[in-house]
């Protein structure tokens, strides 16, 4: 029986789509159950819609400040959806421990860059600046610290002298795009353990 997955996005939402995409497989472990946005503008939430995917907006500009409460209403519309395990997805807000506590180890996130390195924002303009050999994405657990939570899978690119942000970032979402499904299919048949390697063989890693 597939389990039923929500995922949260904020904008276009391209990993979302590579989620819906690898659920249409009838071999897939999940089933897209919910696609909710803070954002009612977020084109991913079309995108989904137009894929026969359950969606929804809760817009945290009416919550006026009160995080808790938005995360609450959030909440409160993924159990209602018979949600199992949350994925976000481009989903450009900090969590607090309403949504955390209530899913935690049960919450996944994708990271565009080789946790622990370059957490946070702008990680492929940082990672050019520092001028490592490779970069990549992460896929991990949420936890309360911005980018902390247990890795579960990484797939790498490598940097090339002539990489531009926009270039190495191009090269890095191809990457996110396989990852992502492939990880959370590990992690839904109970393949996917902390103590395991952080690369998953069909990842695109680069050796």
């Amino acid at each position: 029986m597939k389990r039923r997955i929500g995922i949260l996005i904020s904008g276009r939402g391209s990993n979302m789509e590579a989620l819906v995409r690898a659920a249409a497989d009838p071999a897939y472990p999940a089933e897209v159950a919910l696609v909710l946005s803070n954002n009612p503008d977020a084109a991913g939430l079309a995108t989904a819609a137009a894929a026969g995917i359950p969606v929804a907006a809760i817009d945290h500009r009416t919550f006026k400040g009160d995080r808790a409460a938005h995360e609450a209403a959030m909440n409160a519309a993924l159990v209602a959806a018979g949600v199992e395990v949350v994925c976000l997805a481009g989903y450009m807000r900090v969590l607090t421990s309403v949504l955390v506590e209530a899913w935690a180890g049960r919450l996944l996130n994708i990271h565009p860059s080789l946790l622990p390195a370059f957490p946070g924002l702008h990680t492929h303009a940082r990672a050019l600046e520092a001028g490592v050999a490779e970069h990549g994405c992460t896929v991990h657990l949420v936890t309360l610290g911005v980018d902390e939570g247990p890795i579960l899978a990484q797939a790498r690119v490598p940097v090339l002298p002539d990489d531009t942000e926009d270039s190495l970032a191009a090269r890095v979402l191809v990457e996110e795009h396989r990852l992502y499904p492939a990880t959370l299919a590990a992690f839904l048949g109970g393949d996917l353990h902390r103590d395991l390697p952080r690369d998953l063989p069909d990842a695109g890693r680069v050796p």
